[in-house]
């Protein structure tokens, strides 16, 4: 993998040398956005034997578009734009796309749960209660919060307007914290 100044290359320099035939320039590309597809993949897709099968269709989807590729974005957006749109698209086809409904709210703090409640245990809550939301809301909060995207990107990846996407992330939020609320409510009885 040839970079300039033994830095690491820049999507231009690995879109280029995936064109002129380098596959490793393709598997550094496969590298660096593996991560996000799969975040996308398997927040949007609950068919554990899907999944798999979505991730070779996205890359095969990214490899034969490459030519295309106009560096309108980054290319880790656009890589998570044909991701998600090979979801949107399964779930559309199974018929499993729900539509959004709801508004926001931040997640309430209270400082006692969250002293008695390890780090780990948090995390893992968090986690459960975005798997029950719907596949939209999954994804905006996974874009959003955990793989620090701008509304702009998200809309980008999405094809969202940016209002939308905030509107959906405040709705994607108050689902999340009512969800809580109720499982936290339904424990503690």
């Amino acid at each position: 993998m040839h970079a300039l100044n033994g830095n690491t290359p820049t999507d231009h320099q690995l879109v280029e040398q995936v064109l002129r035939g380098d596959t490793r320039a393709f598997a550094v590309i496969i590298q660096h956005t593996e991560g996000l597809v799969a975040q996308i993949i398997f927040g949007m897709v609950r068919h554990a034997e899907d999944r798999k099968d979505l991730v070779q269709d996205v890359y095969l989807k990214a490899f034969k578009y490459l030519p295309g590729f106009r560096f309108q974005s980054k290319l880790s957006t656009w890589m998570a734009r044909i991701a998600y749109n090979t979801c949107v698209n399964y779930l559309d086809k199974k018929q499993l796309l729900p539509l959004p409904e709801g508004s926001e709210a931040e997640l309430p703090e209270d400082e006692t749960a969250t002293a008695a409640l390890s780090r780990k245990q948090l995390h893992d809550i968090l986690q459960a209660g975005i798997a029950r939301l719907p596949p939209l809301y999954q994804t905006l909060i996974t874009l959003f919060h955990q793989q620090e995207c701008s509304y702009e990107e998200i809309g980008q990846i999405t094809g969202l307007p940016e209002g939308t996407v905030k509107n959906y992330l405040f709705r994607a939020r108050k689902a999340l914290r009512d969800n809580l609320l109720l499982q936290y409510k339904k424990d503690a009885l």
